[in-house]
């Protein structure tokens, strides 16, 4: 599994300024944030830790996972960006998913999960993208949606309709997505949209980090 063959990566990319005291080596808490990421349960991270010597709770590694805040990186300029949305399940109730993706780098820019569905929310979304990162010059990939569409128009951003080739990358990303929020209810407890959110985003930087 290409979760299983990450596990061996760096963890750089996870910033731990929240610790306050150090209970629990950093590179135990790293390790940890990255094996739940990789796609496994929190009981079965409990396990592994404590084969190294490191016993923690499971709503311990939990909240290292909240708590580190991880996010895609900021700052990038890229030529194209994938744009979509997609309905998500957590818990029995619907989300609207929507994220942007670098086609040429497949790594993912922004992402914002909503308990509803507007005609605002696109333009929301783009303007948060817009402080993150260089898309002025951007061509902006969606398929049919029109009021992603509209909201591109409005927001004077560039875009091309296309349903396949560089618009894989954002696909192969929500398939991943769907498949790991279907396991919300195996994590966490009386999971909360911004609990879902925040490991959304966590899950977003670990897709981002170097192999």
């Amino acid at each position: 599994m290409a979760e299983i063959a990450r596990l061996n990566g760096g963890t750089d990319w996870i910033e731990l300024d929240f610790v306050e005291r150090q209970r629990t080596p950093e590179s135990a808490m790293k390790f940890g944030i990255r094996l739940q990421l990789a796609g496994l349960s929190l009981s079965n991270t409990v396990s592994i830790l404590e084969e190294l010597g490191v016993e923690r709770s499971r709503k311990a590694v939990h909240d290292w996972v909240q708590k580190a805040d991880l996010q895609p990186e900021e700052g990038r300029s890229p030529n194209h960006v994938a744009l979509d949305e997609a309905v998500i399940r957590i818990n029995d109730e619907q989300f609207w998913l929507y994220a942007a993706a670098d086609p040429d780098t497949n790594d993912l820019l922004h992402l914002r999960l909503f308990a509803t569905t507007t005609t605002a929310l696109p333009e929301i979304f783009l303007g948060e993208l817009r402080q993150k990162h260089d898309i002025e010059s951007a061509i902006f990939l969606v398929d049919g949606a029109q009021h992603l569409q509209t909201a591109l128009a409005r927001a004077g951003l560039r875009f091309q309709t296309e349903r396949t080739g560089n618009r894989n990358a954002i696909e192969r990303i929500f398939r991943e997505f769907k498949r790991r929020t279907s396991s919300f209810s195996n994590c966490f407890s009386h999971v909360e949209p911004q609990t879902a959110e925040n490991w959304l985003q966590a899950f977003a930087a670990w897709l981002n980090a170097p192999t």
